[in-house]
């Protein structure tokens, strides 16, 4: 009787599993919700198959570093924008991305070109490498949005 529950049990885990794998749930949601705090995360990776795939909405937390900061884009909401350059091996595809931070939502990251950063944020694909943008938090507390860290201090 005892093993014919836990064998009901761990089947019922597995439907669950199964439904929130066909639901999406899983893999989603953990970009959405997950906190992400660890520095040694690196979706590098995922940002390279991202453009490649002309993906956009993804969620990723990758270190890079900045090639050029650029005048703030004070049409709506104010933001801090930049160019970074990914943290890739020597042989892998290089690619840079625009950041834009919004400053009416987080404090003003301290830049200089040369600076390394690590960064949680929405990208968003387009010709000339991507955008990333949701580097602060949310607002509304929905999600756990993104953020960057510079110099040991994080700007969300």
């Amino acid at each position: 009787m005892k093993r014919s529950k836990q064998y009901i049990s761990s089947i019922i885990v597995v439907v669950l599993i199964a439904v929130g794998s066909w639901l999406g749930v899983g893999e989603n949601n953990a970009e959405l919700t997950s906190s992400s705090s660890s520095l040694q995360a690196n979706d590098t990776p995922r940002v390279i198959s991202a453009y490649e795939k002309q993906q956009s909405g993804v969620w990723l937390q990758f270190p890079a570093t900045v090639i050029k900061t650029l005048p703030d884009d004070n049409d709506g909401s104010r933001h801090q924008r930049f160019l970074i350059a990914l943290d890739t091996p020597k042989n892998a595809q290089s690619l840079t991305l625009l950041v834009a931070h919004n400053i009416d939502l987080a404090k003003r990251v301290p830049l200089q070109k040369g600076d390394s950063l690590q960064l949680r944020g929405r990208y968003e694909w387009n010709k000339k490498g991507g955008v990333l943008h949701w580097t602060h938090h949310d607002p509304n507390k929905k999600m756990t949005g993104g953020w960057i860290e510079h110099n040991g201090q994080r700007y969300s």
